[in-house]
């Protein structure tokens, strides 16, 4: 068990929540204003965790804060030697679902070879043969018709259910995959931007046990992930400060492999370290001995 005292501990939560609300605090001006951003918004609405959980902060399994009485609010957390730490065996129990099956995911995950290609071709998907769009602010770079020709010429190879079931449902039958939520463990892969993302989201799923700076590396790594996203999609966004990654063409699909493959590599540490919780986890109690 690592002792953390109070100046130490304070000086990382203060750290923390400094670098969050870098993120947290345009989100909440834009609220503010009624100000909706295609690329941002989503950190925060597609994903559940809000903004002042992203703020709060904890240390993770196996860390003692002296003095650190105020963190007895939330349940799993118990009184030990020399201070307060994470009930590592109260969690695990409360959560272990959730747990067993970020742990299954995550190994399955990191186990398979990346596959890159598929140029984001999952947003075109979702506008295809449709007159509503998600982003209804938002031109569609090649108007419907270019957008849907796209589609037909190409190659869709969606391995990832929370992508594809928004798919519309004309594009539904040309992916070459028909992921479910049963078979996402099965499917899911590290080349997939959407599996980088959700890093963010297993990190949360598994708050207060996560330590906040994982959580806070697995949301910067959304959040850049989230912008090739976009700038690969039918929309333009220029006016927004992001230049599309034109995918219809050789250069823009060269431009999105490129950083697809930097992006899976960024991803792979961080899941290795939610894995690594999840083992301490599903372990049992952190003890001193």
């Amino acid at each position: 068990m690592e002792v953390l005292s109070v100046p130490e501990w304070t000086a990382r939560r203060d750290r923390h929540a400094s670098r969050v609300r870098a993120w947290t605090q345009p989100h909440h001006e834009r609220k503010a204003r009624g100000e909706k951003h295609p690329v941002l918004d989503f950190l925060f609405s597609y994903y559940s965790h809000r903004p002042a959980r992203l703020e709060r902060w904890h240390p993770g399994p196996g860390v003692v804060l002296a003095g650190g009485d105020e963190y007895l609010r939330w349940p799993v957390y118990q009184r030990v030697d020399g201070g307060v730490a994470l009930d590592v065996a109260a969690f695990a129990a409360e959560r272990a679902a959730t747990v067993a099956f970020t742990h299954r995911l995550l190994t399955a995950t990191a186990s398979r070879a990346p596959r890159l290609g598929c140029f984001g071709l999952h947003e075109w998907a979702m506008v295809y043969r449709s007159d509503r769009v998600r982003h209804e602010a938002w031109p569609l770079r090649l108007g419907h018709d270019g957008t849907d020709a796209v589609v037909e010429g190409q190659k869709v190879q969606c391995s990832h259910f929370d992508a594809f079931r928004f798919f519309t449902l004309p594009a539904r039958p040309r992916n070459a995959l028909q992921p479910t939520r049963e078979t996402q463990v099965e499917l899911e892969q590290p080349g997939c931007l959407h599996a980088s993302m959700d890093l963010f989201k297993w990190a949360y799923k598994l708050d207060p046990a996560t330590p906040s700076e994982l959580v806070a590396d697995c949301f910067e790594l959304a959040l850049r992930v989230r912008e090739l996203d976009m700038r690969a999609s039918p929309y333009d966004l220029s006016g927004l400060g992001y230049p599309p990654v034109p995918i219809e063409t050789p250069e823009g699909r060269a431009e999105y492999v490129r950083q697809q493959s930097a992006f899976t590599s960024a991803a792979a540490p961080l899941r290795t370290a939610l894995i690594g919780l999840t083992r301490t986890l599903l372990a049992g109690p952190v003890t001193s001995e």
